[in-house]
């Protein structure tokens, strides 16, 4: 089967453009095309009816649950585009017609787009919405045991994955469309927007300083007074960073007020 028309469905304007980059590569694909939100994304499956759909879980104003239980009798087959963490994932990978988890790996990807291929080429309708029914049963029972907040980080080095945990991190900070991933000693490129990450940071640990710049809070070992009333940070690994005016307010009202300077 050639030919195949994909929508990718993501908040994330940057996780569009890798999937579909990464879509682009595969001969039999095809239309593709992408939605942003989960109204938009059923709106363009009643139009176009895609063979396939790349969908991610987590968006704003709903999730990949509320496209798959809208789907008719002939759906598309669905592949999941996940931030769980690796373990979660085992709980449903029985059911699920497949996954990638973020950040994606192009070997994974193409395992995972050529099972789309293999299920659409099935036209086995009946047996796939049984399956998507499963599938979603099992996703959001393995979506509320998550905790909310992320737990662990992986990230590649030297063909490697290694874990990174979160009280091991000291900042985040913003590299082009990356992340790079502070600790003590050592730094490490991570594949995810911080305005995306910053979402799956339990608030408790983490603070955005600057908008380049999330620290964890118990790094923070002073703030000081900088000309024109800026404040700088100080952290653990010595690193000042000078956080943003429209910053500070959140800063000051998360942190002890004694251990800031009085403008």
């Amino acid at each position: 089967m050639t030919g195949l028309a994909v929508l990718v469905v993501d908040d994330e304007p940057l996780s569009r453009r890798r999937l579909t980059r990464l879509l682009g590569k595969i001969d039999w694909v095809g239309r593709i095309e992408e939605a942003g939100d989960v109204g938009e994304a059923c709106r363009m499956i009643g139009k176009t009816q895609p063979d396939i759909l790349l969908l991610d879980i987590q968006m704003p104003g709903g999730s990949g649950f509320d496209v798959l239980e809208r789907l008719g009798p002939a759906p598309p087959v669905a592949v999941f585009v996940t931030a769980f963490d690796h373990h979660a994932l085992r709980a449903f990978e029985a059911n699920a017609v497949d996954y990638i988890t973020k950040p994606i790996e192009p070997g994974r990807f193409c395992m995972a787009m050529e099972r789309a291929r293999c299920a659409a080429a099935s036209r086995l309708q009946a047996d796939r919405i049984v399956e998507l029914q499963e599938t979603i049963v099992s996703l959001k029972r393995a979506l509320n045991e998550q905790p909310k907040w992320a737990s662990e980080f992986w990230v590649k080095v030297r063909g490697a994955f290694v874990r990174i945990a979160p009280e091991n991190i000291i900042r985040f900070q913003a590299e082009r469309d990356y992340v790079r991933i502070h600790t003590a000693g050592a730094d490490y490129l991570y594949q995810e927007s911080l305005a995306s990450l910053e979402r799956r940071l339990d608030p408790a640990d983490f603070v955005r300083i600057h908008r380049s710049t999330i620290v964890r809070r118990s790094t923070i070992v002073r703030i000081k007074q900088a000309p024109f009333s800026t404040l700088i940070a100080i952290l653990t690994d010595g690193s000042e960073i000078r956080v943003g005016r429209t910053y500070a307010a959140t800063l000051r009202a998360r942190l002890t007020r004694t251990h800031l300077p009085t403008p």
